[in-house]
């Protein structure tokens, strides 16, 4: 499978450790990034090509990682579909726009492409996906970060945003693809609350489910990227996993 990507950060950079290391049997050829020296010197440690243009790469690749930014899901992702290409998603966060969701799904479906989108940086999405299969009454986010990873600076524990998931998103478009996968999983919006807290190490993710099947809690405390604190290391692992999967015959969960 050939496989370009979309934006050559700390996501990225994983994923083109773990080809290097021989840990996915994927041939990521092609590397796009508004930054062309770092998309350069991404593709160089796999022998791979740098375009100048995401268009350079569609006719040459079976599927197309998109590492970027909500912006570049709507800006790119479009003419990848066009081009009939399978595509994995990582900044999920564009997709709570419904229309831009349903808009993507229709032409997918068109052009035979798949639309792929990793569990990212929390645990849980197959226990809610299979909770909406009948009635959920609440879902509840509080994420907890360091002041850095928000790109804010405070001395004291804060919370910085409370409100539906929607809003968070578009507050805080780098670091809530958890509260917008979260809402798409269970088609309803989540409640969530953002606490800037200089305390913390991690990014801390905490959920509440309610419903007719009862309930579950899940804790996730992630790690961030070295090269990008809004980036948790598990949301890469997700992506890479993913792709792994694609190559095997069978799967747990749903």
């Amino acid at each position: 499978m050939k496989v370009g990507i979309i934006g050559c950060g700390a996501i990225a950079t994983i994923i083109t450790d773990f080809v290097l290391e021989g840990k996915i049997d994927i041939d990521l050829k092609f590397f796009y990034d508004q930054d062309s020296e770092r998309a350069g010197n991404l593709s160089s440690k796999v022998n791979g090509i740098t375009v100048t243009s995401v268009h350079d790469m569609l006719d040459q690749v079976d599927l197309v990682i998109e590492a970027a930014s909500p912006l570049a899901v709507e800006k790119f992702i479009p003419s990848v579909i066009a081009h009939g290409k399978d595509v994995i998603i990582m900044s999920i966060g564009a997709l709570i726009d419904r229309k831009l969701k349903k808009e993507l799904e229709s032409m997918a479906m068109e052009n035979k492409s798949r639309i792929y989108t990793p569990s990212g940086a929390i645990v849980g999405l197959d226990g809610i996906k299979a909770a909406s299969m009948g009635k959920i009454t609440g879902v509840n986010l509080v994420t907890r970060k360091p002041p850095k990873s928000l790109g804010i600076s405070v001395d004291n524990k804060t919370t910085v945003y409370e409100g539906k998931a929607t809003a968070a998103v578009r507050k805080f478009p780098q670091n809530m693809n958890v509260a917008a996968a979260l809402s798409i999983a269970c088609d309803r919006e989540v409640d969530v609350q953002i606490i800037a807290d200089p305390t913390v190490k991690y990014n801390i993710h905490e959920i509440q489910v309610i419903g007719d099947f009862g309930e579950f809690k899940t804790t996730t405390q992630n790690r961030s990227c070295a090269t990008n604190p809004k980036t948790s290391v598990l949301a890469a692992y997700s992506a890479i996993k993913l792709l792994k999967s694609l190559n095997e015959n069978s799967m747990i969960g749903t």
